[in-house]
């Protein structure tokens, strides 16, 4: 999810004065500094912010970043003597690395010590974010699992329907199978007038979450049920064969190096037929305030083929920071994931990583396609967690990248991207 754009940080400045819970008081001047990830769902907690503040007397300050820049800056702080981040925003890719670093309090014992209720919390999403019958290094915050997002407008172009039916004999309708989407990306930049697909091929994080999605809708994966590598597979090889029919064929100028916010600018300005992204990007485009061109003219469904990507981020307490600063952040933490803070983010697009809010009524009142969102994370898989998922990012990306522009064929950059895979695990 790298965006690569640096933003300055946004300021909560009054006072310190309120208790984290009983017996227990805040000393003067503690605040809590996040640095965060520069993307809708940090800006619909900002919002909420001055609420929280109101309610506790706890001061929040998020600095937001690009993907790409938060991972060594996080690291820098978390291995020195005490970090400047006392509240800390954690990737689900960071999830074996982190802990395994020593760098995590346990939260286990914030959540017995406050009666946190675990209960509504969907148990993949702590799974998958390293929680274990021993402890728990991080709590979820927000999934962001992947589906298809697309133009129903074009679907429904009774002159493009009767080109696509001519040239292939298909009806045109929302595809069913990877296959079927790659044709009507392909046809949709050659007739429809619009990219057929609006592509984050970015060498790293981008095109790695992106080709993941390919991969799982492929019926390929990255591991077999015995845990032994499986990538280069025939499944796999016929993935990464249409990811680079789709970036050269489909995509816009420049796919290779696009990120998400790329392609978030593409399907806003109505230049795309389609995005694979994260799921909660729609009510973002369905607004008819910030994307006329396209509001009412979206729909979003699971990945052709049955399967895509997911993934998650979370809250987490660093180890070299004073006490009264991580009571603090457990005081933000247990708020901010409450079933009514996540409610009232839920109404503004947040992706809830609880199950009583994907099923709350005002929730599916305005936002209905919350059921379908939830077909997406239900049928999501995910990338290798393991210490090195950071660089096992970086290599198959790479991978990706050489076998997409054509500087590698794709039987060559799968067999690399599996012996990569195989010796950091052996690490």
């Amino acid at each position: 999810m790298k965006s690569g754009l640096r933003n300055k940080a946004f300021l909560v400045a009054g006072s310190l004065a309120a208790t984290l819970w009983a017996g227990t008081a805040l000393a003067d001047g503690v605040v809590l500094r996040a640095l965060m990830e520069d993307v809708p769902e940090t800006k619909i907690i900002e919002a909420l912010l001055p609420e929280f503040e109101k309610e506790t007397g706890i001061k929040v300050e998020f600095e937001k970043v690009g993907y790409g820049d938060m991972h060594d800056k996080l690291v820098a702080q978390l291995v020195g003597g005490e970090s400047q981040y006392n509240l800390l925003s954690v990737d689900f890719l960071w999830a074996g690395e982190f802990p395994a670093g020593g760098w995590l309090e346990d939260l286990k014992p914030y959540v017995d010590k406050t009666g946190f209720d675990l209960a509504p919390v969907i148990p993949s999403m702590l799974d998958l974010l390293g929680r274990t019958d021993e402890a728990m290094p991080i709590l979820p915050m927000y999934n962001y699992s992947m589906g298809l997002i697309y133009r129903t407008d074009l679907l429904e172009n009774a002159d493009l329907a009767a080109k696509f039916e001519q040239a292939t004999g298909k009806t045109l309708a929302a595809p069913a199978t990877l296959d079927d989407y790659v044709a009507i990306a392909k046809f949709m930049k050659a007739e429809g007038g619009v990219n057929g697909a609006a592509m984050q091929g970015q060498r790293g994080d981008p095109n790695s979450m992106e080709f993941s999605n390919y991969l799982f809708a492929a019926g390929g994966d990255y591991f077999g049920k015995d845990g032994a590598v499986v990538l280069n597979s025939p499944e796999g090889k016929h993935a990464l064969t249409l990811y680079k029919d789709m970036i050269g064929n489909a995509a816009q100028t420049g796919a290779l190096s696009a990120t998400l916010d790329d392609t978030m600018r593409l399907m806003c300005a109505g230049e795309s037929f389609s995005m694979v992204t994260y799921w909660w990007m729609l009510p973002q485009l369905d607004n008819a305030e910030a994307c006329p061109k396209v509001a009412g003219k979206v729909a979003i469904s699971v990945m052709p083929g049955g399967h895509g990507e997911s993934g998650g981020w979370g809250w987490g307490i660093p180890k070299n920071v004073p006490d009264d600063q991580k009571e603090a952040a457990w005081k933000f933490i247990s708020w901010v994931q409450s079933k009514d803070i996540s409610v009232k983010r839920a109404l503004q697009g947040h992706a809830p990583v609880r199950s009583d809010v994907f099923t709350d009524p005002a929730v599916l009142e305005k936002y209905p396609f919350y059921a379908k969102a939830g077909e997406i994370v239900a049928a999501g898989k995910s990338f290798p967690i393991f210490t090195y998922s950071p660089q096992y990012e970086d290599l198959l990306g790479t991978q990706i990248s050489l076998a997409a522009s054509g500087d590698a064929t794709v039987d060559a950059a799968l067999e690399a991207s599996a012996k990569g895979l195989q010796e950091l695990l052996a690490k």
